[in-house]
């Protein structure tokens, strides 16, 4: 019990960081927000709380960086939007005396962009590109079932001809159970700055975000639950749609619409909600499926429902890899595919750790 208590302490003190909340379309290096994996894209773009042998996850929460991580490779790409692309490649290492780290690079193309003025006038193209080169450590405290981490962010975005620098640290907290097959963590990702602004004189903020989450895994049950809550650092994630304003005046009568209390909380509080399941079909074979509110609330239309906000996938062993496939649904125009691929290179032959 007093270790529970202390990791809670922990908890808190990484939660009290003093930070204003960034949001969508507010901050720099947005790009650092994305899923970076095929598994996180299919369980609903966030897996911050299952610790497995999964070097993909270690970027999204540093602290599940573990020692079965050794000499594993992580690879990813995502087909996006309209041409955009964007992946990572990582290398983790275990150092028996000093811990575990990673190094890995996150990167995003934009492809070809248009010069064009406001009459549609074209001139030409150009490119940009976003990339953040991370160097993570992680290791036990107190005993082997709770672990810290961190992960350090150079950042270099290009647009054009304007050009940015900065940094960013993400702090990591894990409690493991796994006689329970119970996760519980934490984590304050991109406290940070702009060192370089694009331009000068307009230093711009970062992306910052606390998140905390569970993922139980029920006694001979083949199913893996995760439940992730998002953006602790501010409540009432709603606005006010210029397309779909919200109707405060009741159209017949004339009379003012109080809003239900109850559904307007119930609101808030779920788009700070990601759910994701994992079906293990066997040790080589996974299906999972994911649900996102608030990316479901942001991005669909009221006059066609679609399954926007939901995301599925699925995972398996071949001899020494592990492939992943993930579908995000953002929009009823479409969707993004991400493909992953993992190794562990020990498997190829044997190797002492230092």
């Amino acid at each position: 019990m007093k270790k529970i208590n202390q990791f809670l302490f922990f908890l808190l003190i990484i939660s009290s960081v003093s930070a204003k909340a960034q949001l969508g379309g507010t901050s720099a290096y947005s790009f650092l927000n994305l899923p970076i994996s095929a598994r996180v894209v299919s369980l609903g773009g966030n897996l911050m709380c299952v610790k497995d042998n999964d070097l993909n996850v270690s970027l999204v929460n540093p602290s599940l960086l573990c020692d079965s991580m050794d000499n594993n490779v992580a690879l990813s790409f995502s087909s996006y939007f309209a041409k955009v692309k964007y992946g990572y490649v990582a290398y983790a290492k275990h150092f028996r005396k000093f811990g575990n780290m990673s190094a890995g690079i996150q990167y995003l193309d934009y492809g070809k962009l248009t010069y064009a003025d406001d009459l549609g006038n074209t001139y030409g193209d150009f490119g940009a590109s976003d990339m953040s080169l991370n160097i993570s450590y992680a290791r036990p405290i107190l005993d082997s079932n709770f672990t810290i981490g961190a992960t350090l962010k150079t950042i270099y975005s290009h647009l054009e001809n304007y050009n940015s620098i900065g940094s960013a640290l993400d702090v990591g907290a894990t409690y493991y159970n796994p006689r329970r097959q119970l996760t519980i963590a934490a984590v304050v990702k991109n406290y940070g700055r702009e060192w370089k602004p694009y331009v000068d004189g307009n230093r711009e903020s970062l992306p910052f975000e606390m998140q905390i989450g569970f993922s139980k895994k029920p006694k001979h049950v083949p199913l893996r639950l995760s439940f992730i809550y998002e953006n602790l650092q501010k409540w009432d994630l709603t606005y006010d749609s210029p397309v779909y304003p919200t109707t405060t005046v009741d159209p017949v009568t004339g009379e003012a619409i109080t809003p239900n209390k109850y559904k307007v909380f119930g609101d808030k509080l779920m788009r700070h909600i990601v759910i994701g399941g994992e079906f293990i079909i066997s040790k080589n074979i996974f299906i999972r499926l994911g649900y996102n509110y608030e990316r479901r609330k942001e991005l669909n239309i009221p006059e066609k429902r679609a399954l926007d906000g939901f995301s599925c996938g699925f995972g398996f062993r071949v001899y020494r890899f592990h492939f992943s496939y993930g579908r995000a649904i953002y929009h009823v125009a479409g969707a993004s595919n991400t493909f992953s691929i993992s190794m562990d290179i020990n498997s190829f032959y044997h190797r002492a750790t230092f």
